[in-house]
């Protein structure tokens, strides 16, 4: 069966699940393209429904290309999509990463992208940050999201371990290897982290840098890096 109606049941969803609202209602959020669908495959994570372009000769539901691409949030369309059950996880070590009032998605994405390169155990999301399985963040995680646990936590009481807020100049030069089990703590770009969270931190931290400050994204990198490079080098 090919789909050709834009009424399609499983179309609509995916429209809907462009929005913040219905994928926390519907517990599901949409993946594009064949790496993102293939990694998922080989994590072990089953489509609720699997969609690609008639002809393709791709798994799942045939639609006519036409109509893949008016439900696609790539401005190129894609060959597949597929919709899949949100998972969430508790903040768990031994080295997690904690994300305060990050709103961008690219940087949520991006930061699950760089846990897993570095071996993090997870990625969790404090008040203010973007959904990890936004369209956005699912892109810029590279497949990430499926391998890297994400969970949700209120406060910094929450976290794993020894908690190290990066702050730009603040405290000490962020040094590694870790010496136990540690989340980093990063806030957002412009507005850093709010006073109570650095308060409820066991340390302060800041990345050397020669001009300015990094992005979150790039500043968890670095400091996931710094913590991990010894342990990790062969």
């Amino acid at each position: 069966m090919i789909i050709t109606s834009p009424d399609n049941a499983q179309l609509k969803e995916i429209r809907r699940l462009a929005r913040t609202s219905a994928r926390a209602k519907a517990g599901r959020f949409v993946a594009e393209g064949e790496d993102l669908v293939a990694e998922a495959a080989a994590r072990g994570w089953e489509p609720v429904a699997l969609l690609c372009a008639e002809g393709s000769g791709l798994p799942g539901t045939e639609v006519t290309a036409e109509l893949l691409a008016g439900v696609s949030s790539l401005g190129s369309g894609t060959r597949t999509i597929g919709i899949y059950e949100t998972r969430w996880a508790v903040p768990t070590g031994p080295l997690c990463v904690y994300l305060h009032g990050v709103g961008d998605p690219g940087n949520v994405g991006t930061v699950l992208r760089s846990a897993l390169a570095f071996g993090a155990d997870c990625v969790a999301l404090g008040p203010g940050s973007a959904d990890p399985f936004s369209p956005k963040a699912v892109r810029a995680s590279m497949g990430a999201v499926f391998a890297v646990p994400v969970a949700r936590a209120a406060s910094v009481e929450d976290l794993p371990g020894e908690t190290v807020a990066l702050e730009a100049r603040g405290g000490a030069p962020l040094a590694g290897p870790a010496s136990g089990p540690t989340t980093i703590v990063v806030g957002a770009e412009r507005e850093g982290l709010p006073p109570d969270v650095l308060t409820a931190c066991d340390r302060v931290a800041h990345i050397p840098i020669a001009f300015e400050s990094l992005n979150a994204a790039m500043a968890a990198t670095v400091a996931l890096y710094e913590l991990t490079h010894r342990i990790l080098a062969p």
